[in-house]
């Protein structure tokens, strides 16, 4: 217990699944979580149901706007910033022909530019404090290559590199950042996975070296290791939570 007390930590797409799970984790190790999402019922929910020491706000993070609001509402009520987890995600299964121009600028905004946006946002109150961990989740689609998922895939090798470029600029200012890379993980985007049949989930199964999915707190075992001190010395890495799909 209490491995972030004192820390005041900020999860984008905490409205439900891994984001959720997340929130809820953080919380119970002493961070005061602020959850962001556009489904506001959603979030007001997983907030309340947390307790006092979590809360929610409106979020696109699309909007550079917005990032700034939601950083300075924070840095308002609790002083500092001092996790940020770059969770907000969609997930497009599509070949690449058939990938319009309109499912690549919304994936790619959400994935890629919504975090951008946020390390931005975040960033100089961290610096300023002279510390900080960045956790951006990418994915396994961002160590290797897979059919159709173009515009994921490209979003989510722009979140590692993205991630590796931050934690060279701001490593001097004791703000880390790292990717987290889940793999097949029992959430709503596995649902547009399992909708391709048995067949196509038994071909992906069959990379995974302990042949299982995970659960989500699997993955928020990894953002906690990630946010918390423990991880003071890490910084660029890419930890892959995929269960040896891409060893």
């Amino acid at each position: 217990m209490g491995r972030v007390s004192g820390k005041v930590a900020i999860i984008t797409g905490g409205a439900r699944g891994q984001g959720a799970v997340e929130g809820r984790l953080l919380a119970s190790e002493g961070a005061e979580v602020v959850l962001t999402d556009v489904l506001d019922d959603e979030g007001e929910a997983v907030a309340a149901a947390i307790g006092d020491h979590a809360s929610y706000l409106h979020h696109d993070v699309t909007s550079e706007h917005e990032w700034a609001a939601v950083v300075e509402t924070v840095l308002e009520r609790h002083g500092q910033v001092d996790v940020l987890v770059n969770n907000a995600g969609v997930f497009k299964l599509l070949p690449a022909l058939d990938t319009s121009l309109d499912v690549w600028n919304h994936v790619i905004a959400v994935n890629q530019t919504g975090t951008f946006l946020g390390m931005k946002a975040v960033a100089p109150a961290m610096v300023a404090r002279q510390t900080g961990s960045i956790v951006n989740i990418s994915s396994v689609a961002g160590l290797m290559g897979g059919a159709l998922s173009i515009a994921y895939s490209a979003s989510k090798w722009a979140v590692r590199g993205m991630s590796k470029v931050m934690a060279s600029e701001l490593g001097g200012a004791n703000v880390r950042v790292n990717s987290v890379h889940p793999g097949m993980i029992e959430t709503k985007m596995l649902e547009e996975i399992a909708a391709f049949g048995e067949e196509g989930m038994k071909y992906l199964l069959d990379r995974v070296s302990l042949g299982r999915t995970a659960e989500p707190e699997e993955v928020a075992d990894a953002v906690l290791f990630l946010a918390s001190d423990e991880s003071r010395y890490i910084t660029g890495a890419e930890l892959a939570v995929d269960g040896g799909m891409t060893s």
